[in-house]
């Protein structure tokens, strides 16, 4: 600007300068007239008249864009309004005040620019007030005013409606985001719906998706994989066949984690395959220690004596384990072993007593013949499961 300004003196001056040295004069001729004018006015004038002429055009350019320039400065106040509603609708949403949120959101939709992310925002502040059908307008306001941003707000209708319970429709708003499917967040969301659903195959595909983006944690990740193969176990398995297939695609440590291993061995029991059951609860336990795990073992009634061969083994490394003393005294009843047996359950009660343990004793000494003392031990098991 500066530059600029020295630049125009410097040619004021020169002009100046110039005009006091130029002696010519201009003669302008239209019958019968004849005018006689210095040069240097009529260079000043010619001037004058193309400044005047082209501030003459700028008004009249101005002019006639007015109605423009007004409209121009409501939409510039409109957007700056729509703006700052929203920048307090968002304070006022995370602050827990949902009404005003949803209230300043609202005035968001004035401004195309904003129209989307008000809607949006407006819908969750209703859901958390609960006004469902103000959300529902809202979510399809968004949809008419911004098409081409489909997956916000398809994600966030699918969040809101896993929040309020509706697990298939929220399924069925996720299967319109495929095009997008690759969206960590929209496999997360898909991930809770699917477990409500209790679709465990899904949810266990969905898991391997989240383990290659790295965008769960491995604790979690196996818990939830444990979950599923638990459910799967428990409910699906209509025959033998189908149960042992499912079983020998199990990863290696999946099969030995205790809890697999004990919906594992549940269920092959119910099938009459003991053998198959005791070997799942045997090589879980060797490498996995479980003491609910231990309890099955008793259950697995195959060859009782060589069963207690290897727990009596399993004694040296877990001598205070109460669930493992009981299911020696158990196998040791089995085997009509009376004395070790009821030595077995004794060391467990004095260890933990419960109501099993009470019940386990209270068998064994109504089969030896002494009733008294076989009442006692069932008031006592009594007692243990009320408590």
């Amino acid at each position: 600007m500066l530059f600029w300004i020295l630049a125009i003196c410097g040619l004021a001056v020169a002009l100046t300068l110039a005009a006091k040295h130029n002696a010519g004069y201009a003669l302008l001729v239209y019958p019968p007239y004849r005018l006689e004018i210095s040069l240097n006015l009529l260079i000043t004038s010619l001037l004058a008249l193309l400044a005047a002429g082209y501030g003459l055009m700028r008004l009249i350019f101005h002019t006639l864009n007015l109605p423009s320039y007004v409209r121009k400065f409501r939409q510039e106040r409109q957007r700056e309004r729509s703006r700052g509603a929203l920048l307090d609708a968002l304070l006022a949403f995370h602050e827990g005040r949902y009404g005003k949120a949803e209230k300043l959101a609202a005035t968001a939709l004035e401004h195309p620019e904003f129209s989307a992310v008000g809607a949006l925002l407006a819908a969750r502040a209703a859901h958390q007030m609960k006004a469902y059908a103000r959300r529902d307008a809202y979510l399809l306001q968004a949809e008419r005013l911004s098409p081409d941003q489909a997956a916000a707000r398809l994600m966030t209708e699918a969040e809101l409606l896993l929040d309020q319970r509706r697990y298939p429709e929220a399924l069925a708003v996720l299967k319109r985001l495929q095009p997008v499917a690759k969206l960590t967040g929209a496999v997360r969301l898909e991930l809770r719906a699917q477990q409500q659903a209790k679709n465990w195959g899904k949810v266990l595909e969905l898991v391997g998706k989240l383990e290659k983006k790295h965008a769960i944690t491995p604790t979690y990740a196996a818990q939830l994989k444990i979950n599923a193969h638990q459910e799967n176990l428990k409910n699906r398995m209509s025959d033998l066949a189908t149960l042992k297939e499912y079983w020998r695609k199990l990863p290696a440590a999946d099969r030995s984690d205790s809890k697999i291993a004990f919906a594992g061995a549940r269920q092959f029991l119910a099938f009459d395959e003991c053998q198959t059951a005791m070997d799942i609860v045997t090589d879980s336990l060797e490498k996995h220690w479980d003491s609910d795990l231990v309890r099955l073992y008793a259950e697995c009634r195959c060859d009782a004596l060589k069963q207690i061969e290897r727990a009596e083994k399993w004694i040296d490394r877990h001598p205070q384990d109460a669930a493992l003393l009981l299911t020696l005294g158990r196998l040791c009843t089995q085997r009509e072993l009376w004395g070790k047996a009821q030595s077995y359950l004794d060391a467990s009660l004095s260890m933990e007593p419960r109501a099993e343990t009470h019940l386990a004793l209270a068998q064994l000494l109504e089969k030896l013949g002494r009733e008294e003392q076989a009442r006692e031990q069932y008031r006592l098991g009594l007692t243990q499961a009320v408590q």
